[in-house]
């Protein structure tokens, strides 16, 4: 049971970071004008690194409690959820506050943050806050591929 809660929470967060960054934001921004898609995706973005830490966080717990096991199938995707952590960390909780700051400074100044004196440096956070999600999906999609193929080829529970 706690290997298909393992794989439930790694399919939820892959499945959810996919779905959010490479189908629901370019809906948006074909669909809506940018300031509003770039508002709706940044409230999406918010609830993906939620749903990233709090599944990372319990991931690293269960992986550990499984390699404590004698389970050595999981010491390598302990890695790569500590991987894909560290990109939302960094991605979403270092990065976003910083942009986050340049879109209200525009927004004081009467203009969207595309067309400021902040759009440049806007442009660039948000390049590098993008290759971290990338990243992190890279991470993401390996994880998937590595999981356990079944409950028999792990070491069992004690």
């Amino acid at each position: 049971m706690p290997h298909r809660v393992f794989r439930l929470i790694v399919v939820v967060w892959v499945g959810s970071l996919l779905t959010v960054g490479y189908v629901v934001a370019p809906v948006l921004f074909a669909s809506l004008d940018r300031m509003t898609a770039g508002s709706v995706a940044a409230q999406l973005f918010r609830i993906e690194a939620v749903i990233g830490v709090v599944s990372g966080v319990l991931l690293l717990a269960l992986g550990n409690l499984f390699v404590r096991r004698g389970n050595d199938a999981y010491r390598r995707l302990r890695w790569m959820i500590a991987g894909m952590l560290v990109c939302v960390l960094v991605g979403y909780f270092g990065l976003q506050p910083f942009m986050n700051a340049l879109r209200v400074a525009a927004l004081n100044a009467g203009t969207d943050v595309g067309h400021s004196a902040y759009a440049s440096r806007f442009g660039l956070l948000h390049g590098v806050s993008s290759l971290f999600y990338l990243v992190e999906s890279f991470f993401g999609l390996a994880l998937v591929w590595m999981l356990p193929g079944s409950v028999a080829q792990s070491a069992p529970l004690r």
